[in-house]
C-alpha cells in the first residue's frame, strides 16, 4: 500500500451541519447569492464562482450579503467560494484576500494546484476542496494536503471529466481517506445515495439549479435547459480551453467561430469572450430531469425525499 492522504472525520462532521451530503457546483453566470443562500438555508452547501462578481470589490459586496443572512438565520451549513487557481487568473490574490477577511468556511479550487491558497485558508480555520479530471491530478492534490476532492466524471456540466465514477472513486479511494465529492450527471437524490454507497461522501450538483428561481441564468437558457436532454449535450474544448459539456442548440445558434490560438485555458481569454458565455451555456447529461422552473428549496426537498426513501429501500433489503 503507498501513503494515504486526508482525514476521514472530516466528512462527517461536515456532513453533520447539512440535512443532505450534497454541494450545489458555483456555475459561472448562474450562481448569485440568491441561490448561495437558499441553498444553506434549505440545508446543503452552497457555492458561487468569485469571478461572477465583475471585480473584487462587488465580491466583497456579494459575501457581506451572505455572511449577514446567514448569520440572521442561524444557518448551519456552511457556503463555498471557487476560485480559479490557474496562473492566468489575475484576481486570484485579491478574491484570496477578501474570502480570508470573510473567513469564508470552504474554498472550492479549480482549474490548478490548490497549493497557493491551501496554507492562508487553513490559517482562520477553513477547508479547501480541489477539482480533479483525472487520477494523476486527483493524486497531486490530495499530495499538496487537500482536505476534499471534488471528481469531474463523464457528463458533469461545464468544466467535465471522462471516467467512469465507478473506477474514478475506487481508485481514489485506495489514497485519499479524506471527503470525496462526485460530480457528474447527479440529478436525483436517489443518485446522490448511489454516489455513496460507491464510496463517495457527498454529491456535487449544478443543471437542476440552473432552471432554480433564485439563479442568475437567462430565461432563454432556462427555456433550452427544459428543452433539451443528455443528447443535445456536446462536449468541447472550443469555448473554455478545455474539456466542458455545452448545450449544443446554444452553440449553434450563436454561430461560435474557434480561433485557432486557442491554446489550453486562459482566464483573460474567458473574460474577454464573456459575450460567448452569456451565449453558450453549459449543461451535464441530467439536463433530461429538468421539466420545470421551480424554487432551489423545492429542488432540495425533492432531492432529499427521493434520497431517504433509496436509503429506507436499501436498508429494508
Amino acid at each position: 500500500m503507498g501513503s494515504r492522504y486526508g482525514d476521514a472525520a472530516l466528512a462527517t462532521r461536515l456532513r453533520g451541519q447539512l440535512r443532505l451530503p450534497m454541494i450545489v457546483a458555483p456555475m459561472f453566470l448562474v450562481s448569485g447569492t440568491e441561490l448561495v443562500i437558499e441553498c444553506c438555508e434549505a440545508g446543503v452547501i452552497g457555492s458561487i464562482p468569485a469571478l461572477n462578481a465583475r471585480t473584487s470589490e462587488i465580491l466583497d459586496e456579494w459575501l457581506t450579503i451572505i455572511d449577514e443572512r446567514l448569520a440572521a438565520l442561524r444557518c448551519p451549513a456552511p457556503y463555498a467560494v471557487n476560485l480559479i487557481v490557474h496562473t492566468t487568473n489575475r484576481r486570484l490574490d485579491a478574491d484570496l484576500d477578501i474570502c480570508i477577511r470573510h473567513r469564508v468556511p470552504l474554498i472550492i479550487a479549480a482549474v490548478g494546484s490548490p497549493k497557493h491558497v491551501l496554507e492562508r485558508v487553513h490559517s482562520y480555520g477553513g477547508r479547501v476542496f480541489s477539482d480533479a479530471g483525472t487520477v494523476r491530478h486527483a493524486r497531486r492534490a490530495a499530495e499538496s494536503g487537500i482536505d476534499g476532492i471534488i471528481l469531474l466524471c463523464a457528463g458533469a456540466g461545464g468544466n467535465t471529466g471522462w471516467l467512469s465514477p465507478f473506477a474514478f472513486v475506487a481508485e481514489v479511494r485506495q489514497f485519499f481517506d479524506g471527503p470525496i465529492i462526485l460530480a457528474g450527471s447527479i440529478s436525483s437524490g436517489r443518485n446522490v445515495h448511489v454516489a455513496e454507497m460507491m464510496g463517495a461522501d457527498m454529491a456535487l450538483v449544478g443543471t437542476n439549479f440552473i432552471a432554480a428561481r433564485e439563479s442568475l441564468a437567462v430565461p432563454g437558457y432556462r427555456e433550452m435547459l427544459i428543452a433539451s436532454n443528455a443528447d443535445d449535450i456536446v462536449t468541447t474544448s472550443e469555448i473554455t480551453g478545455i474539456p466542458a459539456n455545452m448545450l449544443r442548440a446554444s452553440i449553434e445558434r450563436s454561430k461560435f467561430t474557434p480561433t485557432s490560438e486557442r491554446k489550453g485555458f486562459d482566464v483573460d481569454h474567458e473574460i474577454a469572450t464573456l459575450k460567448a458565455w452569456r451565449d453558450i451555456w453549459s449543461a451535464g447529461h441530467g439536463v433530461g430531469v429538468v421539466t420545470a422552473v421551480e424554487s432551489a428549496a423545492g429542488i432540495i426537498d425533492r432531492f432529499r425525499l427521493d434520497y431517504e426513501q433509496s436509503r429506507h429501500r436499501a436498508n429494508s433489503v
